[in-house]
């Protein structure tokens, strides 16, 4: 069985950038997912999730809020090819760009990724999402779905 990591990323004290947190807090409420499947709110713990990946996984699933120009609660589903060139290690920064450089740095690989992200409307400091992002979270969780299904069904 291939095992799936999804992390949900980012800041829930930064309004919008709590949409990772919230959908994996609703991945795992739902208490449906293949055993293959690992979901872990990482929040702000970008080492955390590097050294996580060190000890391999065979797909990685980020969630996090995503700038942009479309309307807030735009969800996106994007593949990563390959680790971002020129980004520091720093051990309290979160965005995935950091975090896959880190892994990179750390001697690990990068394993098959894929972003599912939604435009913020809000990312100034409070706790909660704005109401475009909260009402985004299903879209998301069926994203991840879609991806999973994928993930957990192929070379088997």
């Amino acid at each position: 069985m291939r095992r799936v990591l999804v992390a949900g990323i980012g800041n829930v004290f930064l309004g919008d950038d709590g949409f990772g947190p919230a959908v994996a807090q609703h991945l795992v409420e739902r208490g449906d997912l293949p055993d293959q499947v690992r979901v872990v709110d990482y929040g702000i713990r970008g080492l955390h999730l590097a050294y996580d990946l060190l000890h391999g996984v065979a797909a990685l699933v980020l969630v996090d809020a995503l700038p942009g120009d479309d309307a807030p609660g735009t969800v996106t589903v994007l593949e990563v090819d390959d680790v971002p060139a020129g980004v520091g290690l720093d051990a309290h920064a979160m965005d995935p760009a950091t975090v896959l450089a880190t892994l990179h740095r750390l001697g690990g690989t990068l394993p098959p990724t894929y972003v599912v992200g939604c435009r913020p409307a809000n990312l100034d400091e409070g706790l909660g999402l704005s109401p475009a992002v909260a009402a985004a979270i299903p879209e998301a969780v069926a994203a991840v779905d879609v991806l999973l299904g994928k993930l957990t069904t192929e070379g088997t």
